[in-house]
């Protein structure tokens, strides 16, 4: 009997942590005004629409833009101009470790009264093709705008967020879990959730709270992947690799991939609602996935089923 006692008070614990939330989840939200917020990726999706989103809130909005005389940016300023002026549009690669100073500069000298409240790491690009398509110099630029990038960028405002007991809010993905045909963007987000776990642990100590956001198919809502063309894909291939495969299968696997794009969700305030509750919430949750339920599915089996199952099933889904 007594041996059963640990595993009795395991699941205790697991049937008191919903009532635990569902309780803090009732206490008072938190008021925006004089507290700033940074956002990288506001060009468009989901960082433009978080932008706007926090700013009619009552955030300050610092809305970090690849291209600050794109026209999102310029979107972002109007919004601006015709509020109380609490939403600056910055230029900000999260690649040049310069940009990310000079938007760290210019936070702390327009930071409100109530201080630096949340990073939202939300830059990101995505990408079609097989492993041995993509050149070591896509790799690493994958790896230094989705990864690195974050990481260079939570870095750099961690002492600020420390300071504020603040929020960071990563934007990850149900691709991290599985892949198909998107590998280099699946590696990325896989890494991605990794790095926020130990962060998540690690921040606690100093009631700072991460928090990861999961998306299923939004492609039609934002401009991370467009529909591929079979053509390019083809005439940047080595010609060792159009020795081993033909046009015919790289025109099927474009078809098959932007026949996914084609099923995404036109709605990417179903996310932007996540990334708000993370910001907002008495008790933010540690993973928000918003995906249809086969997508929700698809990641349960993959966490349930054996590799070798699941490599089945998703090779006889790209078969097809």
């Amino acid at each position: 009997m007594w041996a059963a006692a640990p595993l009795l008070l395991l699941l205790l614990l697991l049937l008191l942590l919903p009532l635990a939330r569902r309780c803090r989840r009732g206490a008072e939200r938190l008021e925006p005004a004089g507290r700033a917020v940074l956002i990288t990726g506001c060009d468009s999706g989901f960082g433009h629409l978080l932008a706007l989103r926090l700013h009619r809130l009552g955030f300050t909005v610092f809305a970090g833009c690849l291209c600050p005389g794109g026209d999102g940016a310029r979107r972002l300023r109007r919004e601006a101009m015709a509020g109380t002026g609490r939403l600056r549009v910055l230029r900000l690669d999260v690649t040049r470790a310069r940009d990310v100073r000079e938007a760290k500069e210019m936070v702390l000298s327009h930071l409100p009264e109530r201080g630096f409240w949340g990073l939202v790491n939300n830059a990101g690009i995505s990408t079609f093709g097989e492993t041995g398509w993509l050149s070591m110099e896509t790799y690493e630029r994958f790896a230094d705008v989705n990864l690195l990038g974050s990481i260079r960028t939570t870095l750099e405002f961690l002492p600020l967020l420390r300071k504020y007991k603040g929020r960071i809010v990563f934007m990850s993905s149900i691709i991290a879990y599985f892949t198909l045909g998107n590998g280099i963007y699946s590696m990325t987000k896989a890494a991605i959730e990794k790095f926020c776990d130990a962060l998540r642990l690690d921040m606690k100590k100093f009631g700072v709270q991460v928090s990861i956001i999961q998306p299923g198919n939004y492609a039609r809502s934002t401009k991370i992947q467009p529909p591929v063309s079979a053509e390019e894909i083809w005439s940047e291939l080595s010609e060792e690799e159009r020795a081993v495969y033909n046009k015919e299968y790289v025109q099927e696997r474009a078809n098959f991939f932007n026949s996914i794009l084609s099923e995404g969700s036109t709605n990417g305030n179903e996310v932007v609602d996540a990334m708000v509750d993370a910001l907002t919430s008495p008790a933010p949750k540690a993973r928000y996935m918003v995906a249809k339920l086969k997508e929700k599915a698809l990641v349960f089996l993959c966490a349930l089923f054996p590799t070798v199952v699941m490599d089945s099933v998703l090779s006889y889904a790209l078969s097809k």
